[in-house]
């Protein structure tokens, strides 16, 4: 079992840069086994994978649309992971979710995932 609380939400200005923190509380299964991912959603669209990260930090996947922009983290001794958001956009604004799944590799799907956080609103202005 985990449990996800993300942070580090708010609003900015188009351009300005933004560092989510998901802490994860897990039960049996230590938290460097899961691999974790980001997403986002807006109202009426479904949630968009963001970045992905392996158990030890490497398999990282990106979005399309994320092009150098974020950088995705983890931290295994604080049982938390990060998403460094620079030059954001308009566009970027959204929910932002966390997710944990028991998979090997970072999955880019929603359903990979097998918990997730309450979410955290990016709110960006142009």
């Amino acid at each position: 079992q985990v449990q996800l609380v993300e942070s580090g939400g708010g609003l900015v200005q188009a351009g300005d840069s933004l560092r989510l923190s998901c802490a994860a509380s897990v039960r049996g299964r230590a938290f460097v086994s899961y691999t974790m991912g980001w997403f986002r959603q807006t109202p009426g669209q479904e949630r968009e994978f963001v970045a992905g990260v392996g158990w030890t930090g490497g398999n990282i996947v990106y979005g399309d649309f994320v092009k150098g922009r974020f950088t995705i983290s983890r931290d295994n001794a604080k049982n938390t992971v990060y998403l460094q958001m620079n030059s954001l956009k308009s566009e970027d604004a959204a929910v932002y979710y966390c997710a944990a799944s028991r998979l090997l590799t970072a999955s880019v799907v929603a359903a990979g995932y097998d918990f997730w956080g309450q979410g955290t609103q990016v709110t960006v202005s142009s």
